[in-house]
């Protein structure tokens, strides 16, 4: 486990119910393009996905799974947080649900016919490893589909971070990074290199676009849970400081006020789906 792995394992332990009704509405936007890029196709709007046995890799709180249920399809679905495997599995309960963390999956090799990761690769501290590893249990002419967050962030990705720099809080000079030579950019061209260097064919990759519309409570309660890097940078700071970020986050957020008092807060995503060989 390298040590942006393990920062990550602190930075979700036990935060299934707070991701749930916070960053999870969010990144379940993508769930059904991301099931129609792996070929788990809904026809007529259900059962397009039967007899497809399809691996959700990184499930968090079931979301993809429960999508891809609902499609026919037999699903896996496995998450490195034990709170999130145990909220998966009350939400998929027709899915086998287990704990594991990429690079190692405990499943034979061509084990499925289809994997699916949401934002998966944005959590891994070895990506190219961790591809690795989904070419393996994925039969011959199985179709890998990945999201990943984008870099340069979009606006309302961006909200947050900018109330955060807004009052003057730095990230840690320790703060864990991904090894240079794991890296790679978070743009179309940057994720189909990567799964053509992993031994994937036939790579595409689009960027997807939706507005996310939130309270702004809602928004900020994500990282105010402490959740992910961004609220175990708030969870370091004292009271005083955090008051500070949270009135530079009311300021910025007017721009994306709705007259409903909602945000609506401009999100991309990159979709990157292939093939095995």
């Amino acid at each position: 486990m390298t040590i942006f792995d393990a920062f990550e394992r602190r930075a979700w332990s036990g935060q299934a119910e707070a991701y749930g009704r916070t960053y999870g509405l969010l990144c379940g936007h993508t769930a059904p393009r991301l099931l129609d890029a792996a070929g788990v196709e809904a026809a007529a709007g259900v059962g397009g996905g039967a007899g497809i046995r399809v691996l959700d890799v990184g499930t968090g709180t079931g979301t993809v799974a429960a999508a891809a249920s609902a499609r026919g399809a037999e699903v896996i679905a496995v998450d490195a947080e034990p709170s999130m495997v145990a909220a998966a599995a009350r939400a998929v309960p027709a899915a086998e649900v287990r704990l594991a963390a990429l690079p190692h999956l405990p499943f034979p090799d061509a084990h499925v016919d289809a994997v699916v990761g949401n934002f998966v690769l944005n959590h891994v501290g070895k990506p190219r490893a961790a591809l690795g590893e989904l070419r393996r249990v994925v039969r011959p002419g199985g179709r890998v589909a990945l999201t990943v967050w984008p870099s340069p962030p979009s606006p309302g990705q961006a909200l947050l971070g900018r109330a955060v720099q807004a009052a003057g809080v730095a990230r840690p000079a320790d703060a864990p990074m991904l090894d240079p030579l794991d890296d790679f950019p978070r743009t179309e061209d940057g994720l189909v290199g990567l799964l053509a260097a992993a031994g994937f064919t036939g790579a595409v990759a689009e960027t997807l676009a939706w507005e996310h519309r939130v309270h702004p409570d809602v928004w900020w309660a994500g990282p105010a849970a402490g959740i992910a890097s961004l609220g175990q940078l708030l969870a370091a700071q004292s009271p005083e400081v955090v008051a500070g970020v949270r009135r530079q986050y009311e300021l910025l957020a007017r721009e994306f006020a709705l007259p409903d008092g909602r945000l609506a807060l401009p999100h991309t995503a990159v979709l990157v789906a292939a093939a095995r060989p």
